[in-house]
């Protein structure tokens, strides 16, 4: 709306120049000679010549040398208003050079008007405000151009379904507190800090590379800097997790949050019915709070230098909205049932707004440079599975689709949490993958999903890394032997993962000897 309403700002702004040229023209009748139609046919052409027209640097140097910098005054023709009144001209010593100098100075009149609207045009689509760029469509070849190439591609081939040379291999939860060097390096730095730092954001995603040869990484960072950027006070309590320091439970709370995010960007004076639909207009803008989170996905995937795809992520609607509902880590979800039940329509206006922002900053993260996306639907258990598909799947399908008409081939991967139910509910989804729990059969999981044309990541149980590595090696081997066949062909549309991530008391010897394992297996 903005750029058309420019354009059409520059193209009235055309209109009125050509209108002040014709009457400056017609104001100077008395000191200029026109040719008549008769005359024309004879002697128009007589005396020009191109170093005629050089020889009139006035308009022609100021409106294409300048850009449309020019001045009407010094034009000195006129233009007849009837054909009547042109046959009363004729033609004198300089017929020629004062008609097809207004001929020419109109058609440069008429370039610069062209180059006006045309840099108007540039200035309403290249605004410092990066939210500009987030709602333009891109490619991701537009963007790796702008990278280090990519050495190892498995990841994305085994999205896109075509053969790799190994099975690619990641875990959530790589770069954390089973590693003692995340230990050392963060004994100083609160979470938050950690994720807000582009430096250190990207330094911890880096270190897990330092031991592994994983095929992926994942940005340091956190599901719940999204409301914790926009204004929900957040604190990691040790032993706790993370604690909100007000819950949100009712319609007044969120009504003047909305309000709040309206007044960040310039918006005041909307009908609180009417606020949620500003919000999700406001998206692109509100997402620049989280600006720390693109530039640590920009550095990270510079100094990744190729070695592998970059993963950037985000938390469900539903899973930010028990956070904050809850407060606190629970086991009974008290808060979230009851709003779901006795105020769904609240519910959904909160989630529809989430899924709006969501995908707004899914989509800022791709242009960063993140080359896949993962969605945690962390809650996903919480949701009996009618409840599930009410509350969650629409605002995930949402998301994805929000995401893929700004970024169409960016690779998409789903994780419901301890939710298998909703595999099933997924084969239709804009999905690429599913990252699924240890409580489904791999095997079964994968040919589901394959025939819908999808793939599926994990699901090795987490609690195998509590095994001794040798035996780790030997677990995980079994697992793709009981899945995919022990002479059967690399599968494809398959990501080896496990079905949760990493906790800290886990030896990082297990998860060396869990990759090893899993790039061994019919290898080529």
């Amino acid at each position: 709306a903005a750029r058309t309403g420019a354009l059409v700002a520059a193209c009235l702004a055309g209109v009125a120049a050509v209108a002040a040229l014709a009457m400056a023209l017609s104001s100077t009748s008395a000191h200029a000679q026109w040719l008549s139609p008769q005359a024309m046919e004879g002697q128009a052409m007589a005396g020009f010549t191109s170093a005629s027209v050089r020889a009139q640097p006035t308009l022609a140097h100021k409106a294409v040398v300048r850009m449309g910098q020019y001045n009407v005054g010094q034009l000195g023709a006129s233009i007849p208003t009837s054909s009547a009144e042109a046959a009363q001209y004729t033609p004198g010593p300089t017929l020629a050079a004062p008609a097809l100098s207004v001929v020419v100075s109109m058609a440069l009149v008429g370039g610069a008007v062209l180059e006006m609207v045309r840099r108007v045009w540039r200035r309403t689509t290249t605004r410092q405000d990066d939210s500009q760029w987030a709602m333009m469509a891109v490619s991701c070849a537009e963007i790796d151009a702008q990278f280090p190439p990519l050495k190892n591609d498995n990841v994305l081939r085994a999205i896109r379904g075509e053969p790799v040379d190994r099975i690619p291999v990641w875990v959530m939860r790589q770069a954390g507190r089973y590693l003692p060097e995340y230990v050392e390096y963060t004994k100083d730095k609160e979470f938050f800090s950690r994720c807000q730092n582009p430096e250190v954001a990207c330094h911890l995603t880096l270190q897990p590379f330092e031991r592994f040869d994983l095929d992926a990484g994942i940005i340091f960072s956190d599901i719940l800097v999204i409301p914790e950027a926009l204004g929900m006070e957040v604190k990691m309590v040790k032993g706790q997790g993370p604690v909100f320091v007000t819950p949100l439970r009712t319609k007044e709370q969120w009504y003047e949050l909305e309000k709040e995010w309206l007044a960040r960007v310039g918006v005041s004076g909307v009908a609180t019915e009417d606020q949620d639909e500003e919000v999700i207009k406001k998206a692109p803008e509100l997402v620049e709070a989280l600006n720390y989170v693109y530039q640590a996905i920009t550095l990270t995937r510079t100094k990744l230098d190729g070695r592998a795809p970059l993963f950037g992520f985000c938390g469900s609607p539903w899973t930010l909205f028990v956070y904050f509902s809850e407060a606190r880590k629970t086991k009974t979800y008290t808060e979230c049932s009851k709003l779901i039940y006795t105020e769904p329509e609240f519910v959904h206006r909160i989630l529809k707004v989430l899924a709006h922002i969501c995908a707004q900053y899914l989509i800022r993260q791709v242009k960063a440079g993140a080359q896949l996306l993962q969605v945690f639907d962390s809650h996903a258990n919480v949701l009996p599975p009618k409840q599930w598909r009410e509350f969650s799947l629409p605002y995930l399908t949402l998301i994805a689709q929000l995401v893929k008409e700004e970024c169409p081939d960016i690779p998409m991967v789903l994780l419901p949490k301890d939710a298998p139910f909703a595999l099933e509910m997924l084969t239709d989804s804009p999905y690429d993958m599913v990252s699924i729990d240890p409580t489904l059969d791999l095997g079964k999981s994968h040919q589901l999903m394959l025939a819908a044309g999808k793939g599926v990541q994990g699901n090795m149980a987490p609690t195998t890394m509590y095994a001794p590595p040798e035996k780790v090696g030997q677990l995980a081997r079994e697992y793709l032997i009981e899945a995919f066949g022990e002479s059967a062909p690399l599968p494809r549309r398959y990501i080896a993962n496990l079905g949760a991530g990493m906790n800290p008391d886990m030896d990082p010897a297990c998860l060396g000897a869990f990759v090893d394992a899993i790039h061994e297996f019919g290898a080529k």
